[in-house]
């Protein structure tokens, strides 16, 4: 793994992948495009991805080899501010487990779950 991230893509299992995509759409405010599969079983819709920064790109994903659920891999997506899009997940039908706390000098993380009962994370150096 030398001179690579340690994550180079994730998954997050769908029953429902429109609602999954209006969640994930009005939380972060920014469009989930479609993207193939090219076995045909799985329907995904990918986070915008920079490919010029840190982190690793992913998408959510309905597919009959696997499902949502809370309790497995816990996916933290990096913001300006966590309090902002946490401030939106209830609006979008999800729940805030944890409300905006400080992990000291790594800055701020937001526990969430979508409208699937996935366990997500929202980090924020302020």
């Amino acid at each position: 793994m030398s001179g690579m991230n340690a994550v180079g893509w994730f998954d997050i299992f769908v029953d429902d992948l429109d609602r999954a995509t209006g969640f994930y759409e009005a939380v972060f405010g920014r469009p989930l495009e479609a993207i193939g599969d090219p076995t045909g079983e799985t329907q995904m819709r990918a986070f915008p991805t920079e490919m010029t920064g840190y982190g690793a790109g992913g998408a959510i994903s309905k597919s009959p080899h696997a499902g949502p659920g809370a309790g497995g891999t816990v996916v933290y997506f990096q913001t300006e501010d966590c309090a902002v899009e946490e401030g939106r997940v209830s609006a979008a039908g999800g729940m805030v487990l944890r409300p905006k706390f400080s992990i000291g000098e790594f800055g701020f993380v937001s526990l969430c779950q979508d409208t699937e009962g996935n366990i997500f994370g929202i980090s924020s150096m302020r």
